[in-house]
């Protein structure tokens, strides 16, 4: 069947009317003439303690949230000089924090192996150019204690503490995200966003290594996650 001269035409001018008012769109979605906008580069995950890293569970995340009661400064933390948080000692922190200082007695620690509290970790996670204080204890039962420490004015704020086993903690962003495992076989992502107060979860994901077990044989472990209450790790 061949097309008519006269209706081809009569279709190639009406489109190349419409095209002239801008009413046609290209075939990618864009006005004739528009420009294309840019792409902004994603971030990628920094690992924080890379020594731990190795032997960590990988995982991705999705949306969830939750809520907590605005964190209050440590009763008995040492002063933060115009210096920051940069130039407080992280032993004299661990000791005025309740959730952390039983795990003070192992001291410090530069490789995995042995309980003991890491090598602090200086990052900025609010976004206002100042670096808050990570710590992370190592227990001997292999499970793990991380705490970030802002500062509120010259007192030292704890907003956030969360503990599981086999941790391992990356930045992504100013994100954390911190990956453990549990004895069931399953591996969770959680992913910590500065809400103005404290680090609150913005994603969780718990995946089941079928090696390893499923989500029917679980073992009566607890789950690793953020603490509401004034509990350390067991």
């Amino acid at each position: 069947m061949t097309r008519s001269p006269r209706r081809s035409t009569a279709a190639l001018l009406l489109c190349a009317t419409a095209l002239a008012l801008g009413g046609c769109a290209a075939p990618d979605g864009l006005a004739a003439g528009e420009a294309v906008a840019p792409v902004s580069p994603q971030p990628l995950p920094e690992t924080l303690w890379p020594a731990w890293a190795d032997d960590s569970p990988k995982a991705a995340g999705v949306a969830t949230g939750t809520r907590q009661p605005a964190p209050s400064p440590l009763p008995d933390g040492p002063e933060v000089g115009p210096e920051g948080m940069a130039a407080v000692n992280e032993l004299d922190v661990v000791r005025a924090d309740k959730r952390m200082r039983q795990l003070l007695g192992k001291g410090r620690i530069n490789a995995p192996g042995r309980a003991g509290i890491r090598p602090r970790v200086l990052l900025d996670v609010t976004g206002d150019g100042k670096k808050e204080l990570l710590v992370a204890a190592d227990t001997e039962t292999g499970r793990t204690a991380l705490s970030v420490y802002a500062a509120q004015g010259d007192r030292i704020v704890p907003v956030l503490f969360t503990i599981g086993r086999r941790m391992a903690a990356e930045s992504l962003g100013r994100d954390l995200l911190i990956r453990t495992a549990a004895d069931d076989g399953s591996e969770q992502a959680v992913r910590y966003r500065w809400d103005g107060e404290r680090m609150t979860v913005v994603s969780d994901e718990r995946r089941y290594n079928k090696t390893l077990g499923t989500p029917g044989n679980e073992s009566p472990t607890p789950g690793p996650g953020t603490t509401a209450d004034g509990r350390g790790p067991r």
